[in-house]
C-alpha cells in the first residue's frame, strides 16, 4: 500500500497549507473530482433505497448538544463555545441531534415509517495536533450520514439493509479486506447508564451480524455513548486499523428529544434511531483509495478517464473532436497533443488513466480508436461509438472492471 500523504500530494489531489492550519486540508481539481464521484455515487444509492436528503446548519446552541447527551459525554471532543448574541453556539460534532429536532419538527404516523434521513455534511472534532495527518484525522469531516426512525419491529431489517448498502460500496470502490466488528460499551462513565437500553441494542445488531453471514468480532469499550454500534474496520499502509463505516442503534436520543409517531392504536409510540454511514467522513474513505490502488481508481472515480493521444499534429483536430465526444457522454477526457512529447512519453504520462485512445490517420479514416487499457492489454480497434458505449456502460454500473471482454 502507498503513504495517501505523499502519493496525494504529488498527484495533486489535496494539500495543507500553515496558513489555513493544521489538520484542515484543501482539494485540488483532481482530488475534488474523486470527492464528487464518490458523494454523486452514495446519493444516488440512498435516493434509490428510499433515504430523502437534508441540509442543516454546522452550528447549534449549545443547549442542543447538553440534550442529546454529547455535551456530557463528548465536549473533550467538541470545540468551544462562542458567544454570539448573548447565546452559546457550537460547532456541531456530529449531525443527529439536528436531525432528531427535525424529525421532531412534524407529527409522524406509522405508516411513515422508516423514515430515512440523509445528509452529506460538515462536523467538526478538535483533534490534538499530534494525531493529525494527511486526510485520516481531519478537525473537519465531510460525513456521509443518515438517520432513519423506525419502529422497534423495523429495526433489525434497516441495520441489514444499511450493512448491504455498505457491503455494495465497498465492492465499488474496489475494497475486499474489510473486517467487521461488534462495538459494545466497557466499564467506566463514558456512556450513558441503561442497561436494559444496550442489552436490547446489542443483541439486535449481533443477530444482524449473524444473518449477514460476515465474521466479525465482538469488542468492549469501542461502542458510542448513546449505543452499540457494527464498525467496519480497514487498514492503511502502515497496518493501523481504523472504522470507516458505522451502523448503530439508538433508544436513548429519541427519548431525550422526546420523539414519537402515531401508533395503529391511536397512541403515541416513541421511534427507534438507527445511524448509518455507507462509505464514512469522504475524507477518510479518499486518504483509503488513494493508497489501495496507488492513484489508479475504478474508472467511474479517476480524475481523467480517457487520455486522447493524437500520433501526430495533423491528428489533434480530430482528437479534439473526439475530446467533445468522450465529453458529450458523460466521460472526462483531454487531449494530450504531439507537442507533449513522444507518443511513448505520453503514454507513461497518463498511465494512471483507464483508458487511452491512440489516434492515427488510420483509425480516423475509419472512425475507429484504438483502445490501451491501464494494465497494458491493447484491444482491437473499434469504432468510436462502440468504444465509448463500452466505457460509459462500465463507469455507469461503478464496476471495477476495465473491460468485460
Amino acid at each position: 500500500m502507498y503513504d495517501h500523504r505523499k502519493l496525494g500530494r504529488e498527484l495533486g489531489l489535496f494539500d495543507t497549507d500553515p496558513l489555513i492550519g493544521a489538520g484542515l486540508p484543501y482539494w485540488l481539481p483532481d482530488g475534488a473530482i474523486v470527492r464528487h464521484s464518490l458523494e454523486e455515487y452514495v446519493r444516488e444509492v440512498e435516493r434509490r433505497a428510499g433515504y430523502r436528503h437534508v441540509y442543516s446548519p454546522v452550528l447549534a446552541k449549545r443547549e442542543l448538544y447538553e440534550i442529546s447527551g454529547h455535551w456530557a459525554h463528548y465536549s473533550d471532543d467538541m470545540y468551544p463555545p462562542m458567544d454570539i448574541g448573548g447565546e452559546q453556539v457550537v460547532l456541531r460534532p456530529s449531525l443527529c441531534p439536528h436531525h432528531a429536532v427535525m424529525y421532531r419538527a412534524r407529527s409522524h404516523s406509522y405508516r411513515e415509517l422508516p423514515l430515512r434521513m440523509a445528509e452529506l455534511g460538515a462536523m467538526y472534532r478538535s483533534e490534538l495536533s499530534g494525531v493529525l495527518g494527511g486526510l485520516t484525522r481531519v478537525r473537519c469531516i465531510q460525513l456521509n450520514d443518515a438517520h432513519i426512525f423506525c419502529t422497534l419491529e423495523q429495526v433489525a431489517d434497516e441495520a441489514a439493509d444499511a450493512l448491504a448498502l455498505i457491503g455494495a460500496a465497498y465492492q465499488a470502490m474496489g475494497i475486499d479486506n474489510a473486517r467487521y466488528r461488534l462495538s459494545l460499551p466497557g466499564p467506566g462513565g463514558k456512556y450513558v447508564a441503561a442497561p436494559e437500553m444496550w442489552q436490547q441494542a446489542s443483541k439486535i445488531l449481533s443477530e444482524v451480524l449473524d444473518r449477514s453471514g460476515v465474521a466479525y468480532e465482538a469488542v468492549e469499550g469501542e461502542a458510542a455513548f448513546y449505543g452499540p454500534k457494527i464498525d467496519v474496520q480497514l487498514a492503511d499502509h502502515a497496518g493501523r486499523e481504523f472504522t470507516l463505516s458505522t451502523v448503530q442503534v439508538d433508544f436513548y436520543q429519541p427519548e431525550q428529544f422526546d420523539l414519537h409517531y402515531t401508533g395503529a392504536d391511536g397512541g403515541k409510540h416513541r421511534p427507534v434511531m438507527v445511524h448509518r454511514s455507507i462509505i464514512g467522513s469522504v475524507e477518510r474513505a479518499v486518504a483509503h483509495l488513494i493508497e489501495l490502488h496507488g492513484g489508479a481508481f475504478p474508472a467511474w472515480l479517476a480524475p481523467l478517464q480517457v487520455a486522447i493521444l493524437p500520433i501526430s499534429s495533423a491528428e489533434e483536430s480530430a482528437a479534439a473532436e473526439l475530446r467533445d465526444r468522450c465529453l458529450d457522454a458523460g466521460l472526462r477526457a483531454e487531449v494530450m497533443d504531439a507537442e507533449s512529447g513522444s507518443l511513448g512519453a505520453r503514454v507513461r504520462d497518463t498511465r494512471l488513466a483507464p483508458y487511452q485512445f491512440i489516434l492515427g490517420p488510420a483509425e480516423i479514416a475509419n472512425g475507429e480508436v484504438a483502445v490501451r487499457l491501464r494494465d497494458g492489454r491493447r484491444l482491437p480497434s473499434l469504432s468510436t461509438g462502440s468504444a465509448l458505449a463500452s466505457i460509459r456502460a462500465l463507469v455507469e454500473s461503478h464496476d471495477t472492471r476495465l473491460w468485460i471482454d
